[in-house]
C-alpha cells in the first residue's frame, strides 16, 4: 500500500484501530449506539472510490463484505442481532477516502433515519470497549470470507 498514507486525524479522535487487512485499515467506531467499523483503503490521497486501481476497487467491496460479516458477529455479541447492514463511503465531513459498515436494528433509536451527522453519539464503556475491540480484532483475523 502507499507508504504516504497516513490516517485523518478526525479518525484517531472518533476511532480505534482494528487491524490492517490487504487493501483497508479497520477501525471501531466509538459509538455505543451501532456496531460500526470504518475501513480506510492505505492509498494517499484517496478521496473518491476511482481514485483506486480497478484491482482495488473490487478487493475494496470483498473488503466491505467481510467487514459486513464482522459486524453482524459485533451485534450478535452485544445481544443485538444487525437487521439491516448500512454501507456508505461519504466523505462529506473527511475527505480522506472511507467506507462506514453499520449495522442498523428496527429499535435503534435513528431507525430507518441514517447515522450521519446525527447527534447522541455514546461513547463505548470502558469494560464493553475492550471486550468488543478484542472481539473485533479476532473476528477480523479469522473473518477471511469475501478475500
Amino acid at each position: 500500500m502507499s507508504q504516504d498514507f497516513q490516517v485523518d486525524p478526525a479518525f484517531e479522535a472518533g476511532s480505534v484501530f482494528v487491524a490492517d487487512w490487504p487493501l483497508c485499515q479497520v477501525r471501531l467506531q466509538d459509538d455505543a449506539r451501532f456496531p460500526w467499523l470504518i475501513l480506510i483503503p492505505r492509498i494517499a490521497g484517496a478521496t473518491e472510490i476511482e481514485d483506486l486501481a480497478p484491482a482495488d476497487r473490487a478487493r475494496l467491496m470483498d473488503e466491505m463484505v467481510r467487514a459486513g460479516a464482522v459486524v453482524r458477529e459485533l451485534g450478535r455479541a452485544l445481544d443485538r442481532p444487525v437487521d439491516k447492514l448500512n454501507l456508505a463511503a461519504l466523505g462529506n465531513v473527511t475527505a480522506q477516502l472511507h467506507v462506514h459498515v453499520v449495522g442498523r436494528r428496527r429499535d435503534d433509536g435513528l431507525w430507518p433515519d441514517p447515522v450521519w451527522g446525527r447527534p447522541g453519539a455514546q461513547a463505548w464503556p470502558a469494560d464493553l470497549h475492550d471486550r468488543l475491540l478484542a472481539l473485533a480484532r479476532q473476528a477480523c483475523a479469522g473473518n477471511t470470507s469475501g478475500t
